[in-house]
């Protein structure tokens, strides 16, 4: 272990807590960390008026589109509707009702007169109204901000996030490439089909994995991969003893190197660790930690059969399927409709498997850039080990940025490069995957509508009383257009109408209506119109014309509109003798011509969506949505990797180091450190692992994840080291890095243990498996991991305590 260096002055001033502005400091702290704990959304009201100017301005600069308006008058006038029945119910004038109509009536103004909005609280707004809310009351201040960004006491945050994202690049480079699926596939197939075995092999799989390149890429593809696995498995009844335990031994393999965890980055710079004496003091307690809680896991934890089987039966994927060339996953539709089945299908269990069966049996792998990937990761880590050993050697600085961030750069080259050489290919995938993806969704959606339309339209098993259907035939009409259906407007669209709508003597009639949005409704016409006892006759009708949205074989025949053109002469011209005949066979016709006129309809607005595209004004919107499609289709691994990449670490962490920078300033850091101070003066060395290994741990859950924890305690145990060179105390070797190594357990551990946000690893992992219809529920999460917890943390502390004494002098 290098020894110690000289640190520079920490404040161990306590006496500012007492001041307003550092109670405020305390306060807030805690509040944004419960909102990391427990995100929300604060419902916000802007007045109708200002929000219509907004948009209409929006549109005006041709920022959004017109259909963008997100008009609510609709949901108001709904709202409006309901209040007034309130109204007219209290309206006998007792003290009651009055008071029921004045609250109404409030209702009504404001919820027509504003707009609400939900502004959502989570981890990265939560922190940021928080600094914002400190600074604006001076509780905190330039010092703050600056020590928060640019660094204080060893921790440069922007060399830590630098490091952190140019080697998370690398690393999901590497997993884009299709390369850690591939071999999880790999070891699947030497598991075999005996269930512990292939727990045994998965688990030192992502164990060595992700020790070399960190938790994110192994819980990307990982966890994927494992819900797809259990999902074919026709024994294994739930996925939990498989998920739980990649997600347990990725944020331990963690632990062992310095880059493959930001948490790690933190405390080395805090205590100017070099990377390869951290490496080598973690990785006895690591190691030993996965290898005894192998069997407690297979044993105790996920001692069922239905969970962990003796003997795994898998589903059989076809031959042919199995010599289908892979598609690489990245590309925007690559899968065509496979990927739409799979969501329909989540609950189908043969369509379902089959998918599931497909996506890790014949999995995608880039040899070329997962080679390349590998070759750039292990060179930047041994580089980082060379530099830092050297200049922590002369007592330099290492600013390791310097080598992760060129590095990066020579990755997202190759990407780019590779992207660009495979760019016709990769869009035709793509093309031709939403061409596939289009038509099915219209073929479905013309489904939908004809058969709506044909139960609307009153197409039902023929009676005997034709007279009966006759009566009860809609009209249906345009709402659009405002014409009849059966003529052409002024732009040429052909229309359809079925049914009696010039007859006095017909019955109300219900009109079918087509809205802008697609759907219909059945509404009265003529709410004035008598029965008659004249016997109903269908009225003429147009004669149907071809249209050139349509292609001919799609519509009628000629010998079939002549036929309907003759079915529609008038009944005057027509002798009495034939007119009963002629009565018949128009309501038989007429019933069939419904059917047809549906299908017809459906056809037209399919035809409609498919080839008369609106032509749309040009927006920011609109350009962004093109630019970021055409970057998907041409550079799908590079696009992949900055959508996974864990962006919202930015703004977070930066936030978490100024608010624990002001509870430095404001006195609460000493505080705590005197608060250690007296723990392990009366604990010793053992009260000082368990104790530290047991506060990250919980702190983890509750102060702004794992990440805000390692700020936070770091800052407190450098408060602590200076208290004893204030009392000019001798603070013992063992002592300190037992508290340092403890601490370095507890924050790598401790994204396993209560809440999903002690990780952002693990708001990851919970999305991930929510995509692949994998619910896991906050308690549920808890119970199973608490054993998992309490064996690692208790296995870990025991090796670093009996390492601290063999290594370690009390000196």
């Amino acid at each position: 272990m290098t020894d110690d260096a000289s640190q520079p002055t920490v404040s161990t001033d306590t006496t500012q807590i007492n001041h307003w502005r550092s109670i405020f400091t305390l306060v807030v702290f805690v509040i944004a960390n419960i909102t990391v704990l427990f995100p929300s959304h604060i419902h916000i009201p802007v007045p109708i008026i200002l929000y219509g100017a907004f948009i209409r301005s929006l549109v005006r600069l041709r920022v959004i589109p017109a259909r963008e308006h997100y008009d609510r008058r609709a949901h108001y006038d709904r709202r409006k509707t309901n209040l007034s029945s309130i109204s007219e119910n209290g309206s006998d004038g007792s003290d009651g009702n009055r008071v029921k109509r004045y609250v109404a009536r409030v209702k009504e103004f404001l919820e027509n007169s504003l707009v609400w909005f939900r502004f959502p609280v989570n981890f990265v707004t939560g922190p940021l109204i928080a600094v914002l809310f400190l600074l604006a009351i001076g509780a905190i201040g330039r010092e703050e901000v600056a020590g928060g960004i640019a660094g204080s006491d060893n921790i440069v945050p922007y060399d830590i996030l630098l490091f952190f994202f140019s080697l998370a690049y690398i690393a999901i480079s590497i997993d884009a490439s299709g390369l850690i699926r591939y071999l999880a596939f790999k070891v699947l197939q030497l598991g075999g089909k005996v269930g512990h075995r292939l727990f045994f092999f998965l688990y030192a799989f992502f164990f060595g994995l992700g020790s070399f390149i960190g938790n994110d890429p192994i819980i990307l593809s990982g966890t994927a991969f494992l819900a797809y696995m259990t999902r074919v498995s026709s024994n294994i009844v739930h996925p939990r003893a498989w998920i739980h335990t990649q997600f347990a031994v990725a944020n331990i393999a963690s632990a062992i190197l310095v880059s493959s965890n930001p948490t790690n980055l933190v405390l080395a710079g805090a205590f100017k660790i070099k990377f390869i004496d951290y490496t080598r003091d973690m990785v006895v307690p690591v190691v030993i930690t996965a290898i005894l809680l192998f069997p407690i896991l297979l044993y105790v934890v996920f001692a069922n059969e239905s969970l962990i089987p003796s003997s795994i039966t898998m589903h059989e994927l076809d031959a042919e399927v199995m010599a289908r060339k892979p598609v690489n996953p990245n590309i925007p539709y690559g899968r065509g409709t496979a990927g739409e089945e799979e969501k329909q299908n989540a609950n189908n269990d043969e369509a379902g498997q089959q998918l599931s069966l497909e996506e890790i049996m014949n999995p995608f792998l880039d040899k070329i850039g997962a080679a390349f990937g590998g070759f750039i990761m292990a060179a930047t880590l041994i580089t980082i080990l060379v530099v830092n050993e050297v200049r922590s050697s002369k007592n330099q600085e290492t600013r390791v940025y310097y080598v992760t961030l060129p590095a990066a750069t020579v990755m997202l080259i190759f990407d780019v490069g590779w992207g660009w050489i495979h760019r016709e290919e990769t869009r035709k995938i793509a093309r031709d995957g939403r061409r596939q993806v289009a038509e099915a969704r219209a073929a479905e959606e013309a489904k939908r509508k004809e058969t709506q339309l044909s139960i609307e339209m009153g197409v039902f098993e023929r009676t005997s009383d034709h007279a009966t259907s006759l009566v009860g035939m809609p009209e249906v009409h345009d709402t659009n257009s405002g014409d009849s259906l059966d003529e052409k407007d002024s732009h040429g669209n052909l229309h359809h109408s079925i049914g009696n709508s010039t007859t006095t003597s017909a019955p109300p009639t219900p009109r079918l209506e087509r809205t802008t949005t697609g759907s219909q409704s059945l509404r009265n016409v003529d709410s004035s119109a008598k029965y008659s006892d004249r016997p109903q006759t269908p009225p003429p009708r147009e004669p149907i014309r071809p249209s050139e949205s349509m292609p001919n074989e799609e519509l009628l025949t000629n010998n079939q509109i002549h036929s309907l053109e003759r079915e529609r002469a008038s009944p005057e011209m027509q002798s009495p003798t034939s007119q009963k005949r002629t009565d018949t066979q128009s309501a038989e016709r007429l019933e069939e011509g419904g059917r047809n006129d549906a299908k017809d309809m459906v056809v037209l607005e399919r035809r409609e969506s498919a080839t008369g595209r609106e032509i749309k004004p040009t927006t920011l919107v609109s350009v962004t949505e093109d630019a970021f499609e055409w970057l998907q289709d041409t550079f799908p691994t590079v696009m992949a990797v900055f959508v996974h990449l864990p962006l919202a670490l930015l703004p977070f962490a930066f936030e978490m180091f100024i608010l624990v920078q002001g509870l430095v300033t404001n006195g609460w850091v000493p505080v705590f450190a005197y608060g250690w101070y007296h723990w392990v003066n009366k604990t010793g060395t053992i009260g000082a692992i368990g104790g530290m290994g047991f506060l990250s741990v919980i702190l983890c859950n509750f102060a702004g994840t794992n990440i805000g924890t390692t700020i936070l305690l770091s800052r407190v145990i450098q408060a602590w080291e200076q208290i004893y060179t204030n009392n000019q105390q001798m603070l013992s070797d063992r002592k300190k890095w037992a508290t340092i190594y403890a601490m370095a357990l507890g924050v790598n551990y401790g994204a396993f243990s209560i809440a999903f946000s002690a990780s952002l690893a693990g708001l990851l992992w919970r999305d991930i498996l929510s995509r692949k219809h994998i619910r896991v529920r906050g308690l549920e999460f808890a119970r199973v991991n608490l054993p998992i917890i309490s064996a690692a943390m208790v296995i870990g502390s025991a090796v670093l305590v009996g390492e601290v004494y063999l290594f370690r002098s009390d000196n």
